[in-house]
Formats: structure tokens, sequence, C-alpha cells
């Protein structure tokens, strides 16, 4: 079991209270590098819920000023930093990403409060328009929106919430925080450091955990929760703007990926084989913006391709507690199997392996541990190519023309993140330009940041999250002409 300074309480959250599940069950979090529980959570549900939501109604009149909720930003800020190294501990052991990689999300989380902190007053600030219309003064308002329900998954356990919650309190809103089951004790963490360090008003913080259906269904039925922020799969969010009708909720859904990475025939090849090592096994792989279709132009295909091999087979899989520890585990068997059925696909339908081990080599049943792999000759029939693999395999595609590349980059339904690799900026951002994808970036492989907006576009998803409009998304703007 995992002893912890930080999680002296194992509990959910609500009104300013460490609670448990009313049924007094409870569910196992396992830690992935050894199958060992690391922990016994409340698993929560509907009733639970209501009264978070509730808690959280009664705390909105409550909301202090701007300058207060900036103090609040800022403390948690520095907080984070200071306690870096034992979240990214709780983190390391609950999710598997190696200790270092998750002090860096730790940090990467920290620079959300950081930003709105820095931004909340000058964003949620009046704005008057300059002509007068109507003889009207006309002045535009950013009024909190109310309760928000945010929902976050497990394979970023702090750095998704920041996200949001940095945003929600930011704009004045009190929050109902569902994290996933299989890592929901680095939100525990950060809890307890809210708990003990801030002095905030009961109810302006809750933290429910447990049945997703349960949970996720009073969040959308109750009319006290105009506002839902979702980061997960594309079916969960399709369910959740079903379930959007009945109060007309806003939402904001970060879903799917399907990320090209596209390397033209002039582009530093080391340059982009370090970038794609970077970012395909963050996490083990495990990342909505890691590149899941690797489109290399025929001309450098080989040459690319021998140099991205040479730094797959240095890398060291392992427990992420072992500094010298590269890549961890996946985060279960079905995340693992998946990495599995997708390698067994590729090589039944021509596909050569490169690096890594033969699929009937592996098996969950053994340990979570899949080797980063790469095979060539990969064929958009391929569930590689069709669906997102989420772990750590790099599967290899030649194209002729940059024409062939927008065209394939594009033949999903997904539009999240991709990237493109050259060194003629004119050539580079022409394809850019065609690319249906919210985030891409050209010469680097590197995901989002708090100072910039984030999200994506067709199935991938609805609004934004991080910079000015991340802020919005918490808000409603109430417009007042002024005839007086």
């Amino acid at each position: 079991m995992i002893e912890s300074y930080l999680l002296k309480n194992i509990s959910g959250y609500i009104d300013g209270q460490w609670v448990d599940a009313d049924s007094g069950r409870t569910v196992e979090v396992l830690n992935p590098a050894n199958g060992k529980t690391l922990a016994e959570i409340p698993y929560m549900a509907a009733d639970e819920t209501a009264r978070a939501i509730a808690a959280a109604k009664a705390a909105l009149p409550s909301m202090p000023d701007v300058a207060t909720r900036r103090e609040w930003l800022e403390d948690t800020r520095d907080a984070l930093i200071a306690e870096k190294e034992e979240i990214g501990r709780i983190l390391c052991l609950e999710h598997g990403k190696p200790w270092k990689e998750a002090q860096g999300e730790v940090e990467y989380a920290a620079s959300f409060f950081d930003y709105f902190a820095k931004s909340m007053e000058d964003g949620l600030a009046p704005e008057e328009l300059a002509d007068k219309v109507k003889d009207c003064t006309w002045t535009v308002y950013k009024r909190a929106i109310g309760v928000a329900g945010l929902i976050t998954p497990w394979n970023f356990p702090i750095g998704m919430i920041a996200k949001k919650i940095a945003p929600a309190i930011a704009a004045g809103c009190p929050v109902v925080i569902k994290p996933a089951t299989e890592t929901p004790l680095t939100m525990i963490a950060m809890f307890q450091i809210m708990h003990d360090r801030l002095d905030l008003p009961k109810g302006v913080i809750n933290l429910v955990m447990g049945s997703s259906k349960e949970i996720g269904g009073e969040l959308m039925s109750s009319p006290d929760v105009p506002m839902i922020s979702f980061t997960g799969s594309t079916g969960v969010g399709q369910l959740l703007i079903e379930q959007s009708r009945q109060h007309v909720k806003k939402l904001g859904l970060e879903l799917g990926g399907n990320a090209p990475f596209i390397v033209l025939d002039d582009a530093d090849l080391d340059s982009a084989a370090d970038n794609l090592i970077a970012n395909k096994f963050r996490g083990c792989g495990q990342t909505c913006v890691c590149a899941n279709r690797i489109f290399v132009h025929s001309n450098v295909y080989k040459e690319f391709t021998d140099k991205v091999v040479e730094k797959v087979k240095a890398l060291k899989v392992g427990d992420g507690m072992d500094e010298d520890v590269d890549i961890g585990p996946l985060v279960n068997a079905a995340g693992f199997d998946k990495v599995h059925d997708h390698v067994k696909d590729a090589l039944s339908k021509g596909a050569t392996l490169v690096a890594g081990k033969h699929p009937d080599e592996l098996d969950s049943d053994k340990n979570l541990f899949y080797p980063p792999t790469v095979i060539t000759d990969v064929t958009h029939d391929m569930l590689c190519c069709q669906e997102e693999t989420f772990g750590p395999l790099i599967p290899m595609i030649a194209f002729d023309t940059d024409e062939q590349a927008v065209q394939q980059g594009n033949d999903t339904e997904f539009g999240l993140a991709s990237y493109v690799f050259g060194k003629d900026a004119k050539r580079a951002h022409k394809i850019i330009a065609q690319l249906h994808f919210g985030h891409c970036g050209y010469n680097t492989a590197t995901g989002p940041a708090a100072h910039a907006p984030f999200g994506g576009m067709l199935h991938s998803g609805i609004g934004r999250e991080g910079g000015h409009d991340g802020l919005l998304e918490y808000v409603e703007l109430q417009t007042v002409p002024d005839g007086s």
C-alpha cells in the first residue's frame, strides 16, 4: 500500500469534508509496474455527486473577488512546484510513467495555475464597445457560468485537471471533479494541498470518484451544472452531447486523436527522429497528441527509419521509479492488448517488424511492459492507421507527393494533433493549412501549452483549453446597452 504525507485522506471531498462512499464500497488502485495494490478508494455514485453539486451551488454566491481567486491559483502553483517530487512519485506509482517524466507533468500542471493567475484580470475585464449605437453605450461583461463538472482521464492525472480547474476557479466557478479510477491518487494529493494551504469556502472544490455512469449521469441530469468539461474517448463524448440536450449544457470536449507525423524529403532527419521519439513514447505512447501514423517521403524513408530504429533500440523499459528507465508499463491489460492486436494485425497484412518483439512473444498476463516497436510497409487498411493505438508503436508509411501526405494525413474522422517536418517553410505551411487538426507542430512535436488554445476539430472535440479561449469556456457573455 502507498504511503505519503499527501495521502492522509484517501477519500472523496465534498463541501469541505473528506468523505467515503455511502455504500462503503471501494475499488483498488493498482501499480501497473508490478500489479500490487496501492490503495482502496471509495466507489461513489449518484447520491454523493448530488451532494457535491449542491455544495458547489451553495458556494457560488460566496465566490470571492478576482484578487482572492488569483491568490488561490498562485498558492496552488507554488505548492505544486514545491511538492513536485512527491506528487510525481504518486503519479509514477499509479500511472507507470517514469518519475522524472511525472515531475515534468506536475510542472506542466503548475503552468496552468500560473498562466490563469497572471491573465485572469485582463481576461475577465468588461469590454466597452467603441461605437455608440441606438443612443446607447455598450459593455460586454464576462459572468461566471456557474457550477462546472470536470471529468478527467487517467493518462495525465494532474495535467488534465489543471487545464480545467485553473480557468474554472479564475472565472469564479465552483467545481465538481471526477477523476479516472485508474489514477485518482494524484488528484487526491492535489486536493489535500488545496485543503491545507488555501482558505477556500466550503463547496468551492468537490471530488467524487467511482461509477462513471452514475456520477456522469448525475452531472448531466442536474440543472445546477450548466458546464461540463470532459477529456476522454469520442464515444463517451458523443453520449455526453446526447445527454446535454435536456438542460442545453455548455460542453468542452477533448476527445480521441489519430495524429499524422509528416516528414518531408528536405527535413532535418535527426531533429525529426528526436522529436518523434520524445513525442511517441511519452507516457508509453498513451497520450492524445502522440504521433499515431508516421508518413515519410519515399526519398528519405529508409534513412529516417534507420535513425528511428537506432534510437528505439536504445530505450530502456522498466519500472518508472528506476532512475535510468525511459518507458514504463501500459496502464492496464486492455491497453496492452490493443497494442498487441494492432501489431499482430499489421504483420498479418504485410507489415515488417524492424524493432521490438513479435506479438507472439508478449502476453499481458505476464506483465504490462510493451517494448517500443517499429513496423514498416504499413498500409491504410491496418488497424494502427484506422484507430488510435495509444501505446508504444511506430508505424512507418511512405508517400511520394505532398498531396498524398495531406490526403493520407486527413484520412481520419479525428482532428486533434498533427506534425510536419521540413526546411522549406512555405511548402510546409501550405501543407499545414490543409490539415484538419486543431494543433499542428512545425519542426516540433511538442504538445499544448498553458498560454495557447488547444482542442480538436471533427470528432476530436468541441471548445479549447489553455489561453484566453480556455478562460472563456467558463463564462457567459452578457451584453449591456446603457441608454442613461
